[in-house]
């Protein structure tokens, strides 16, 4: 068995078959190869806490290796998938290598590679602008916020000194207000240490393109987060793009223009391009078209034989009554967000919650089919997503309502220590977290070891 993506999807599954499939594993009828480009698996939900140094970045990331002992483990790259054919072609070469590809056999399929960060042509944003969606982008983009606060602090050029303290996001959805927020708050607090810095000089400037934040939220509990978050003087720009960001200057479609030092794009998500080197059924937008009971669907709407997906990657109907959900997504406009374009949303919303559920029941219906017993549909249960918005405040979507304030901040936390896949992680971030408690916040930048042959190189250089 082959699966494609080791991230929340494709580890959970793994975890899961390898329970489900003990027996077999261990007398060697069955093998389970996991194929990701990375040796670990990167917890996102918790990258806004890394990002504001409430979390040693080392504890949201799981090594597969450790995780999965039952698994044969693979760190690469999948470059073609020829399913007619039960072959893929993997990348085992070394990052800005290029090696040839080699073939790799199989019977069975998972396909969960997840998303990319999905951008757009804006001028400037490949130069300018700072990603949000792995361990190494949340790290970077804390040193760079501390940094931005030095150079403030020592530069005598007003215009610079605005510059460097003008931060603006990208993309409201659950990554962008969490990221906003997280640093917000610790900004607010590494700004005491500065004698000619204060509170008031620090702008925030949150830009989302529709006509609300938290998209995923109810309206109730996105209004409350957007009204906190104005409270806190961050500038919430709704029904507004990035027009350009040239020379770090940034134009709005609302006719705003104004100098930025930091521009973090969390504009949405769009699925693993590779997947259009594959035979495997797309929608419109290059998701794995799917059945209520995750097996791909082929083009006449019937299940793709030994093939399932989940994740981000999957276009999952949200409901088991939605048979023809797949189907109908592919034929009309759908957004990367699973709405079609008559405003009705047929699929499942591509967020770890649902990643986490819809491989478990993956994994159940690979083992019925091995078994020759009937797949159930996946049925995803009343969303409960919740987000930090800072040390004690945040906001979470439960089964009776919604909570704000310090008890969705506990339940938040709760959560996510729960979902992490790993017993040694929830024990690391519980322990971050306590020791956050009973000591200050450490506001120090460690931008040199993003580069850290750079001042070796400089003495070759003096020569």
């Amino acid at each position: 068995m082959l699966i494609v993506g080791g991230g929340c999807a494709g580890t959970s599954a793994a975890l899961r078959l390898q329970q489900l499939l003990r027996p077999r594993l261990q007398d060697g009828r069955a093998e389970i190869t996991l194929v990701e480009p990375q040796p670990y698996l990167t917890y996102q939900p918790l990258l806004a806490e890394v990002a504001a140094g409430s979390i040693d970045p080392r504890h949201v990331v799981v090594p597969l290796r450790r995780l999965l002992p039952r698994c044969r483990v693979l760190t690469a790259r999948i470059t073609r998938i020829e399913h007619s054919a039960r072959r893929a072609w993997i990348d085992t070469s070394a990052p800005g290598e290029h090696g040839a590809p080699a073939e790799l056999a199989y019977d069975l399929l998972v396909v969960a590679p997840g998303s990319v960060s999905r951008t757009a042509p804006v001028p400037g944003l490949a130069e300018h602008g700072l990603g949000f969606a792995t361990v190494g982008e949340a790290v970077s983009l804390r040193n760079h916020v501390l940094e931005q606060l030095d150079l403030a602090s020592s530069t005598r050029d007003p215009a610079l000194r605005q510059a460097a303290l003008t931060f603006v996001f990208v993309g409201a959805g659950y990554a962008g207000v969490g990221a906003t927020a997280e640093l917000e708050d610790m900004a607010r607090y590494a700004v005491k240490g500065y004698h000619n810095l204060a509170v008031e000089d620090l702008r925030w400037v949150l830009v989302e393109a529709t006509d609300r934040i938290l998209p995923e939220e109810s309206p109730e509990l996105a209004a409350h987060t957007l009204a906190e978050l104005r409270d806190r003087s961050v500038d919430v720009r709704l029904g507004t793009t990035l027009d350009s960001a040239t020379d770090r200057v940034m134009t709005l479609s609302d006719g705003s223009r104004f100098a930025a030092r930091t521009l973090v794009w969390t504009a949405g998500i769009r699925p693993a391009p590779f997947l259009r080197e594959t035979d495997l059924p797309l929608d419109a937008v290059g998701r794995v078209r799917c059945l209520p009971t995750l097996q791909i669907a082929g083009a006449d709407g019937t299940p793709l034989p030994d093939a399932w997906a989940a994740g981000d990657c999957a276009a999952v109907p949200a409901s088991a009554a939605a048979t023809t959900a797949a189907a109908s997504a592919a034929e009309g406009p759908t957004t990367a967000d699973g709405v079609t374009g008559d405003g009705v949303a047929d699929l499942c919303a591509p967020n770890a919650q649902h990643a986490m559920a819809q491989a478990e029941q993956l994994a159940e219906n690979v083992s019925a089919a091995l078994a020759g017993r009937p797949q159930r549909p996946y049925q995803p249960a009343r969303q409960e997503c919740s987000t930090s918005l800072g040390l004690g405040r945040g906001v979470a979507h439960t089964r009776r309502g919604h909570l704000t304030g310090r008890r969705a901040w506990w339940l938040h936390r709760a959560r996510h220590l729960q979902r992490l896949p790993s017993l040694d992680r929830r024990v690391r971030v519980l322990t971050d977290w306590l020791l956050g408690g009973l000591f200050n916040r450490e506001v120090v930048s460690l931008g040199s070891v993003e580069h850290p042959r750079a001042e070796f190189e400089a003495g070759f250089r003096e020569h």
